[in-house]
């Protein structure tokens, strides 16, 4: 059924540049493609000559640590995804030496269909790689790993899928070793994607429930809709994506043996909670309420959380502003353990 969808848009690409301004990029609210940025990277050198050299190449800076593989049938053809209960996951998780995970998938077949699928989800470089990042790294302009420091990983594996998701945060991807192909998605989109539970999922965030290979438009019909929005991303090996936090992206490792380099990072001060709490709060005090009463909390939300907060306050006198104010470290522990004294009731 692929063949009614309708084509999807490419990425925007720029000119390569030694120092990008990830901040003005992602303000762009919409995915970009800096083609070339790593190529010069040893990582992607090494992966030119072979799979073993780029393998050889990460070892040098392995430290023993065991690391945490995923593996699934062949039949999985790839897609990490749902059992068929959707109460389970349709693969298995083993924890080992990445000397032995990297064998593993030097060994292996060309898959997906005659060898299993094997995945090494975000691992973080300082922590398992120490020493890699002062040979391959992502310097942005104007400092910003230096005020908001980022999560940096690694991914490897075969020809896997992880099926589209969000993250909470800003992500700058590389592409280092073998092809990739992202398609993302507009957060508005989420009703398109049709998501799945909650709880479990296959990597920790909430997935689509589509098979963007084999997509079932008789069961998931507005599938054709997100696609109108969709933006792709064909990625060589050195290309940097760079997409906004809570852009939905669904991720195609191309060749044999892939690695990726990402970076998570995200502007917002260290003491704000998660809004995914947010969610699940709301869930257990409003969702279930009587319609007429669910509108009138959204006008509330409106003026309170997602309008102009300066408005709010703009007739009340400084003094009686209370967690109106801008927040800081000392009122979000004031907020938070008012909310955990209503919540333990």
């Amino acid at each position: 059924m692929a063949d009614r969808l309708p084509a999807a848009r490419l990425a925007r690409e720029l000119a390569d540049t030694d120092a990008p301004d990830l901040a003005a990029l992602v303000e762009r609210n919409e995915p970009v493609i800096l083609r070339g940025y790593a190529a010069n990277w040893p990582l992607v050198h090494a992966g030119r000559v072979s799979p073993q050299a780029a393998a050889d190449y990460l070892l040098r800076f392995d430290r023993g640590r065991p690391v945490t593989g995923y593996v699934g049938d062949a039949a999985i053809r790839g897609r990490f995804h749902y059992d068929e209960t959707v109460t389970g996951l349709n693969f298995q998780t083993q924890t080992l030496p990445l000397r032995a995970f990297l064998a593993q998938l030097l060994e292996g077949g060309d898959g997906p269909g005659d060898a299993p699928a094997l995945y090494m989800g975000s691992t973080d470089l300082d922590a398992y790689l120490p020493g890699f990042r002062l040979e391959n790294d992502l310097i942005p302009s104007g400092g910003l790993f230096q005020r908001h420091p980022p999560l940096a990983g690694i991914w490897i594996g075969n020809r896997t899928i992880a099926s589209a998701h969000y993250d909470m945060a800003n992500n700058a991807a590389i592409c280092a070793v073998g092809r990739r192909r992202f398609t993302l998605f507009p957060p508005d989109q989420i009703g398109n994607l049709y998501p799945g539970p909650l709880a479990p999922t296959p990597g920790g965030q909430v997935v689509s429930m589509v098979d963007f290979a084999r997509p079932d438009l008789d069961r998931y019909p507005r599938f054709a809709d997100a696609m109108t929005h969709a933006v792709v991303a064909e990625l060589e090996p050195g290309d940097l994506l760079i997409y906004p936090a809570l852009w939905w992206h669904h991720v195609q490792a191309l060749e044999a043996f892939n690695i990726l380099v990402n970076y998570w990072w995200n502007a917002a001060p260290d003491y704000l909670d998660t809004p995914m709490d947010s969610v699940m709060h709301a869930m257990l005090s409003l969702r279930d309420r009587p319609a007429a009463e669910k509108q009138a909390w959204r006008a509330i939300f409106d003026h309170y959380v997602f309008g102009d907060s300066e408005a709010v306050v703009a007739h009340l006198p400084p003094a009686s502003h209370g967690p109106l104010a801008p927040l800081d470290g000392a009122m979000a522990r004031r907020l938070r353990a008012y909310l955990l004294q209503r919540l333990n009731r």
